[in-house]
């Protein structure tokens, strides 16, 4: 059982939670951005073959998908603190690695480097939710949102820091395309430090603390438990999930449809960066109107842009503005879709339940964003990035169809 902490007025207490993960976020962002494309390139080079790029989005997200529960477990014993610092301080390692499976021309290698950098995703994840542990219910996506949008800074930054990387990892010896990961080590591990000085009194332990004295505390179900039982839990878990594994399989392999059609490393990076800011930079936007609108009103609106997404990728002739504008569209389908369902996922359980809901989600979706990475490299070498963009829809149909009947039965209720 948790240590009560120290009384303390919620809403006071959760400004300080939001200021202190929108820097950790900002960090970790810059930790992510500076490898995102890079892993897709120095998987087909260390490999020799481009179909194998797609390992580099799946490894990734398979790193988080693992660490997913057990972060959530930590956080649920020890509090977001300790959870969110060890998270980012395992991705630091993920970096260290990475240079060194690149000296070593070794690919087994840059697989588990690729994997412990995705728990730095699974950590900025996890932040998010961290976001809602005392927010009020009237603005629970608003300061989820807002944690979300801080990573655009870093984010957006972080590919633009391969021209940067190229000249410091010359300074220091480095191989080529390595030395963003020198950036990646040095944000990750101040992430560390920002979440393990700055949230006391931990939001978590705070929120269960004033559960306990309110009205007791039972323990804790796990998440497919839950999910067995909660209708809205799977239908919140099931559409960040599908639309994850739909960004994925179209981001992954955007790097390498760019360069086979002529794109340099700084065109890839900024084009990887403006989808990127489609992501995270409005996701304030999809907040404060799903906290209006509703939840699900903003999900269908996040699967409609998805779908402009792809069929601007069904139609593409590789060109970096046909390019950018899929994936701008897909940045913010992600972001409507995500916002509105991880504010479902919070609210479809209590407290105690939260975080073993939280992590069964986010292992879910990066199981599934695993998967469609994984898919996405055969599929793009048969059908090319116009039938990797057809094939997407049909994970977009599921959720429409799925939004409209739990709309049905809501509105008949």
């Amino acid at each position: 059982m948790p240590v009560p902490q120290a009384p303390v007025r919620h809403t006071e207490l959760q400004k300080r939670v939001v200021r202190v993960l929108i820097t950790g976020q900002i960090l970790g962002g810059i930790g992510m951005g500076a490898t995102l494309s890079l892993g897709a390139l120095l998987a087909a080079a260390l490999s020799g073959s481009s179909a194998w790029s797609g390992m580099a989005a799946t490894m990734s997200t398979l790193g988080a998908a693992i660490v997913a529960v057990p972060l959530a477990r930590l956080a649920q014993a020890n509090g977001r603190r300790v959870s969110l610092a060890a998270g980012s301080f395992v991705a630091g390692t993920g970096a260290v690695l990475a240079i060194t499976s690149v000296s070593a021309d070794n690919f087994a290698l840059l697989l588990l480097a690729l994997m412990l950098l995705g728990v730095g995703s699974a950590t900025n994840l996890q932040a998010r939710f961290a976001a809602t542990d005392l927010a009020s219910s009237r603005f629970r996506a608003r300061d989820l949102s807002i944690v979300v949008w801080s990573t655009t800074i870093g984010a957006v930054l972080g590919p633009n820091l391969f021209g940067p990387g190229e000249v410091l990892g010359a300074a220091l010896g480095l191989p080529a395309m390595t030395g963003a990961f020198a950036f990646s080590l040095a944000a990750t591990i101040t992430a560390a430090f920002v979440y393990a000085l700055g949230l006391r009194p931990d939001p978590l332990l705070t929120a269960l603390a004033a559960r306990t004295a309110s009205a007791g505390i039972r323990r804790a179900s796990g998440g497919l438990v839950i999910l067995r039982s909660n209708a809205a839990a799977r239908y919140a878990v099931a559409v960040i999930a599908l639309s994850h594994a739909t960004m994925v399989a179209l981001m992954s392999m955007a790097p390498v449809h760019l360069r086979d059609h002529g794109a340099s490393l700084t065109i890839i990076g900024l084009t990887i960066s403006l989808h990127v800011a489609g992501m995270y930079a409005v996701s304030p936007v999809f907040g404060a109107l799903s906290d209006r609108l509703g939840r699900l009103p903003v999900v269908l609106g996040g699967q409609v842009l998805l779908l402009v997404a792809l069929t601007v990728a069904w139609f593409s002739d590789g060109s970096q503005a046909t390019m950018t504008v899929s994936l701008v569209f897909l940045g913010l389908g992600w972001s409507a879709s995500v916002v509105a369902g991880s504010a479902l996922v919070s609210e479809a359980v209590e407290i105690e339940d939260q975080s073993s809901l939280q992590g069964f989600s986010d292992l879910s979706m990066n199981a599934a964003g695993a998967l469609g990475g994984a898919l996405a490299g055969p599929i793009l070498a048969l059908a090319g990035y116009s039938g990797l963009g057809l094939a997407a829809m049909a994970l977009v149909a599921v959720v429409v169809v799925w939004s409209v009947g739990r709309g049905r039965v809501t509105h008949a209720r």
